[in-house]
């Protein structure tokens, strides 16, 4: 263990520091679970000062999913108190000689890495409780529950909300097999004693702050619709635009979409005693999480995300809104994508494993990834895999990664942006929803291919700058649509750092954190044939507006001409 200065990646946050150290350090061509990979943990260029929504957490490694470059990010406290702490990033490398699990401690006084075998193959949950009782409830934890340990390639590392509870999770591309390679089960973190980060110029950077604060609460989404209803606010929107896969992307309308949609769950939230509106680290101000209490009215899970419920429930044909929550407090707890199994469930329902809308069978099949057996660990392996041993030609994945939750026949530029991302499918990679559907920083035509391609590029580019400050995806909304929120989002960077950056630095980073995030893909051996979508896309037309996606593959190879 060592502790070094900044040196060379001074001025990086978030997954502008991840993308980095990876493509600079990591051989493209290693096993991601050997010893030559490295996984990269770093808070963004604002996380730790009061700036507003600036507990975003970002991981970074080659993924064993996609085994390409991997940035998965996710909220909670870690990344405020990572930052407090005076780390601008973690660096897990190597691998350790034997099965001994670890613990690691960070606080004020240091570092310490302490073999805690009484860890083992424990879920989330138990972890953090162990944690907390150990060392008291002024902390913030990152761990791994059973699929990280066996390596699975959909594992998740968890971070603790405000509650210490394991509810956000960096989900995608498998970093939690990774964080398993090392032998780490937990990092505690516990900034006591420790003030926030300040800015150098401290009344310029409130201003801002406040600027960009007013600009989040006035826009109708990061104001109104989020903290009313959660992220699950979208089910009602994209089913009525035809474009919520159903029954593993076998049409765009799921008729039992009003039991699972946001508006109902928040209406269940309310009436069990749990919370509609919920931030999950401080600081935010949007508040779109919430508490979901089940029938008893105890605790069960956060409210689910609208990924969650897409995936979990319209995507297995499965209404119930108990079952989605019960298959996400799994998730969390095993330490799986909520994405990825969803996507892969649904698959195992095609090969005929079970009925489409068999809640109890999917949560079953969920619990034989936790319990490790043979069926569990190809399910917990991802679509890819189980699309292999069930045989099963509909499998929705691009890069070996499962699609989100928007069909891309009916969003033609969320498809190209899972068709090339770096990261394999990835609706947060260029969020093209946004303005195909939400008519937010403009209006492009969802269903028709003109204009996708300029849509996701540029989306793309300012996601990746985004990713880099640990601010939340969801200010994009706000951002797209204010010019003056935008200004003042680059004037807190220049107040805080001294700096005088302009909208054109702002890019021009993203562009650099892409070219390296391309550039390690391509030398991992991937081409412009893994920039596609699965042929189905391309050949089944899509209910209810019996579409195919229609950007060419010229057009897609144009994406990053930049």
């Amino acid at each position: 263990m060592r502790t070094e200065p900044v040196g060379d990646y001074a001025g990086l946050g978030g997954r502008a520091m991840t993308t980095t150290v990876v493509a600079l350090e990591v051989p493209p061509s290693c096993h991601p679970l050997g010893a030559a990979n490295k996984l990269v943990i770093a808070p963004g260029l604002l996380s730790g000062s009061l700036a507003a929504m600036s507990g975003r957490l970002s991981v970074g490694c080659k993924s064993p999913l996609t085994g390409g470059i991997k940035e998965s990010n996710a909220g909670g406290q870690p990344a405020q108190v990572l930052a407090r702490l005076g780390y601008a990033a973690i660096v897990l490398e190597g691998k350790p000689p034997d099965d001994t699990l670890y613990k690691i401690v960070i606080n004020k006084d240091g570092v310490n890495f302490i073999p805690d075998n009484s860890l083992k193959m424990l879920g989330n949950y138990d972890v953090v409780a162990r944690m907390q009782q150990e060392f008291g409830d002024k902390i913030a934890c990152i761990s791994i529950g059973p699929a990280g340990e066996m390596k699975l390639g959909a594992a998740s590392i968890a971070c603790t909300d405000m509650e210490l509870r394991p509810t956000r999770h960096c989900g995608r591309g498998g970093v939690g097999a990774v964080m398993g390679s090392k032998g780490v089960k937990v990092i505690v973190l516990d900034d006591s004693g420790l003030d926030l980060r300040r800015a150098k110029d401290p009344e310029k950077f409130r201003e801002a702050n406040r600027q960009f604060v007013a600009g989040l609460k006035k826009h109708p989404i990061t104001g109104e619709a989020l903290p009313a209803y959660g992220t699950n606010v979208l089910a009602n929107i994209v089913n009525e635009a035809g474009a919520y896969p159903t029954n593993n992307f076998s049409t765009g309308r799921f008729a039992g979409v009003h039991n699972i949609s946001g508006e109902t769950a928040a209406e269940l939230e309310k009436a069990r005693g749990g919370l509609a509106t919920h931030g999950c680290h401080r600081g935010c101000t949007i508040r779109c999480s919430g508490i979901y209490h089940d029938k008893s009215h105890n605790y069960l899970t956060k409210q689910p995300e609208y990924e969650t419920v897409w995936a979990h429930g319209a995507n297995c044909g499965i209404d119930d809104m108990d079952a989605v929550a019960m298959l996400d407090r799994l998730d969390d707890d095993f330490g799986l994508d909520t994405i990825e199994m969803g996507a892969t469930i649904g698959v195992a329902m095609e090969a005929g494993l079970i009925r489409f809308g068999d809640a109890e069978g999917a949560i079953n099949l969920l619990k034989e990834v936790g319990k490790g057996s043979y069926l569990g660990r190809i399910l917990g392996s991802g679509a890819a895999v189980a699309g292999k041993v069930f045989g099963v030609e509909r499998v929705p994945v691009v890069k070996n990664q499962a699609l989100p939750a928007y069909d891309p026949r009916a969003v033609q530029g969320i498809g190209v942006t899972y068709a090339t991302s770096p990261m394999g499918a990835d609706h947060t990679a260029g969020y093209a929803v946004a303005t195909n559907l939400l008519k937010v920083g403009g209006d492009v035509d969802p269903l028709k291919p003109e204009g996708q391609v300029e849509l996701s590029r540029n989306l793309q580019i300012a996601t990746a700058a985004l990713d880099s400050t640990g601010m939340c995806l969801f200010v994009a909304f706000a951002l797209l649509d204010q010019p003056e929120t935008f200004q003042a989002l680059i004037d807190m960077i220049n107040a805080f750092y001294g700096l005088s950056m302009t909208a054109d630095d702002v890019m021009a980073l993203g562009k650099k954190v892409l070219k390296l995030e391309r550039d390690f893909n391509r030398r991992a051996g991937f081409s412009k044939e893994q920039d596609r979508l699965p042929d189905f896309f391309k050949k089944e037309i899509l209910p209810p507006h019996n579409v195919t996606f229609t950007v060419t593959d010229e057009e897609l190879d144009a994406v990053f001409n930049f």
